[in-house]
């Protein structure tokens, strides 16, 4: 089965600290690169996720995030830094004797000051965790994406294979009407001109015209390189680039064939031919 480098997977999960959500989006690339977004408490699991998500991917540029929403705050989730507010009491009654008329403090204005109120600290390694885990079906997500999109790319690369097989099979069949066709060409230009040649003269400038012409070779090759396509379909493993070389041997078989074409339809055939290979070409891009 053939992997597309192209997906996108979200996963989400409420856990005792705080809402996690993993996302990750990848497209085409000549190699792995790897993007990474993560809040600040989890920066010590950069070089572990990129280890992860390489182990998963052979190709693409993938850009994956984190993000981390505490749990709602409430009585439980909120403590007081007993020390700093009691000092700013006492600093407050240091300085009350010189102002005029001083306002009275009030609890709320004490508990606005920075750091007098705090969220406690959540439980990192735990937190860390449940982030890996969740991570894993983040990249099973991604994964069975890219897999659905390759199998959309098989079928596209199925279906032009097909099509250049049916060129060459007709290329092929037509081979012996060229060859006699240009007989018949030289023989016409030879009584316009009214002059004598020996049959056996003339057979032997068909046969080193038809030589020079001759594209069995090149059928014979566009064959062999449809069978190579079938065969590394069917690897387990990232086969973009073997696709991508084959991509650049099709269409050096088709410009050859048509500059040795001497026959409108042969023309036509390999023009055909590059409009397909091109196609796949361009499916192949998206192949890991």
């Amino acid at each position: 089965m053939i992997h597309s480098m192209t997906g996108f997977s979200r996963a989400e999960a409420e856990t005792p600290n705080g809402t996690l959500a993993w996302e990750m989006k990848s497209v085409n690339h000549r190699y792995l690169e790897v993007s990474l977004r993560l809040p600040e408490a989890f920066r010590a699991l950069e070089n572990a996720v990129r280890e992860r998500v390489q182990a998963r991917l052979g190709r693409g540029k993938v850009e994956v995030s984190l993000r981390h929403q505490a749990p709602a705050g409430g009585e439980a989730g909120l403590e007081v830094n007993e020390p700093l507010a009691k000092r700013l009491i006492e600093v407050c009654g240091q300085v009350e004797h010189w102002v005029m008329n001083p306002a009275r403090i009030t609890a709320l204005e004490i508990l606005r000051w920075p750091g007098v109120v705090r969220e406690p600290a959540p439980d990192l390694e735990s937190l860390h965790g449940e982030a890996m885990t969740l991570l894993d079906a983040a990249l099973d997500e991604l994964a069975a994406t890219r897999a659905r999109e390759g199998a959309r790319l098989r079928e596209t690369l199925e279906t032009r294979c097909k099509a250049i097989s049916e060129l060459v099979a007709q290329v092929r069949e037509r081979r012996p009407k060229v060859v006699e066709a240009l007989r018949e060409k030289w023989r016409a230009r030879i009584a316009d001109l009214g002059v004598d040649m020996e049959p056996g003269r003339l057979e032997q400038e068909l046969a080193l015209q038809a030589q020079r012409l001759d594209v069995d070779e090149e059928l014979d090759r566009l064959d062999g390189h449809l069978k190579e396509v079938a065969l590394i379909l069917e690897r387990d493993e990232p086969v973009g680039r073997r696709l991508d070389f084959l991509m650049q041997e099709f269409n050096r078989e088709a410009n050859t064939l048509g500059s040795k074409s001497s026959d409108m339809e042969t023309t036509k055939a390999a023009v055909e031919l590059k409009v397909l290979i091109e196609q796949m070409r361009e499916q192949v891009q998206n192949v890991e």
